[in-house]
């Protein structure tokens, strides 16, 4: 651990900014010479007297954050090293210092994000797609927030896979409380990092650097329900900046969490109503199976035209069966026992008030 001291030392001076770090450590080539340097040259991103600032290695902000990361068995790992993250590396603006807690996966990434505050629908439907997606051998990012994030973390999780959380505080930090439990199965299963020193609070200007790194991780970002002013599409504007796929899940129009992936798929952004849509999009074949497009993965074979006409015409958006009965033209009856059958296979779900969405087979 003593040797994380020299960065803590540079990432506890005051002044010292990220990008600051970087025109340091170019000037002097290693951390060590940087920090023996009795002056810093005036480079872009250095103000002058800023060597006075430097805290000492017994200082007791370094050390009690030497400590805390050791407690909870943390890491380092800085963008000098050779296992940074490439994708990371190619952003314009990557983070010079990543904390971290568990094992970094590797492989091929998605990030999923949304609303806080999600529907039921959203909240499932997220959950059965990373589970999905998981066992494909996807990794699941996200942000340990409330809502769609904690979803796709838990479904990653219930699909063996892993995952990956992006903090807007320090690695031994939990937040929000109520995901304690997730906190410590995705320090098992996956890991937590950030860019903030361990004791760092989840102060609001966080987040919105974290999302850079969410996106700048990921092949991908995947928005599922977002409110106009949501952080999400902060996530998915960086996703555009980095040069990475956008993707967002449609919903009701009713619904204020569905403006952001409305809005996001006007803009191009590809749509996502299955599994099958992301791997295409990733253009992931999952080990000896036939590559999936959204044709020939829709539903299988053995549905009669009438079930597959049904499904054609549901999502996640309860639909009630006067709408299905209109659009699909079957009889009252025949709709009625087209649905049960649907129902008991598991390809459809009946909603409180006689609506109806798409199973989790069908997902």
């Amino acid at each position: 651990m003593d040797d994380l001291l020299p960065w803590l030392r540079l990432q506890f001076t005051p002044g010292l900014g990220r990008a600051g770090l970087f025109r340091l450590i170019e000037c002097f080539g290693s951390v060590d010479r940087a920090l023996e340097a009795a002056r810093w040259p005036k480079l872009h991103g250095l103000r002058a007297g800023l060597t006075g600032g430097i805290p000492p290695a017994d200082a007791p902000i370094v050390r009690k954050a030497l400590r805390d990361l050791e407690q909870c068995d943390g890491w380092l790992c800085t963008f000098w090293d050779p296992d940074y993250p490439p994708m990371l590396r190619s952003i314009p603006d990557p983070p010079a210092l990543i904390y971290g807690r568990g094992r970094w996966p590797a492989g091929k990434t998605l990030a999923i994000v949304g609303a806080r505050a999600p529907s039921q629908t959203g909240r499932y439907f997220t959950e059965s797609l990373a589970e999905e997606l998981a066992r494909e051998g996807l990794i699941i990012i996200s942000g340990l927030a409330r809502g769609i994030d904690a979803a796709a973390h838990r479904g990653a999780l219930a699909g063996n896979g892993q995952t990956l959380a992006v903090l807007g505080c320090g690695v031994d930090r939990i937040y929000p409380s109520e995901n304690a439990p997730l906190f410590e199965m995705i320090a098992e299963q996956g890991a937590l990092i950030s860019e903030y020193p361990p004791g760092s609070e989840p102060l609001p200007g966080h987040f919105p650097g974290r999302n850079r790194i969410i996106s700048g991780l990921s092949c991908g970002t995947l928005v599922v329900e977002a409110s106009r002013d949501s952080g999400s599409l902060i996530t998915a504007e960086f996703a555009l900046e980095q040069g990475r796929e956008v993707m967002a899940v449609p919903g009701s129009v009713d619904r204020k969490t569905s403006y952001g992936p409305n809005m996001l798929i006007k803009q191009g952004a590809h749509p996502v109503t299955e599994a099958a849509d992301v791997l295409c999009i990733l253009n992931v074949t999952p080990p000896g199976r036939p590559v999936l497009t959204p044709e020939s993965s829709a539903q299988p074979c053995t549905l009669s035209a009438e079930e597959r006409q049904i499904l054609h015409h549901l999502c996640t958006t309860p639909r009630c069966s006067d709408e299905l009965a209109g659009e699909s033209g079957l009889t009252p009856r025949e709709l009625s026992v087209t649905l049960l059958h649907l129902e008991l296979q598991g390809y459809v779900e009946r909603q409180p008030g006689g609506r109806y969405v798409r199973g989790r087979r069908a997902l």
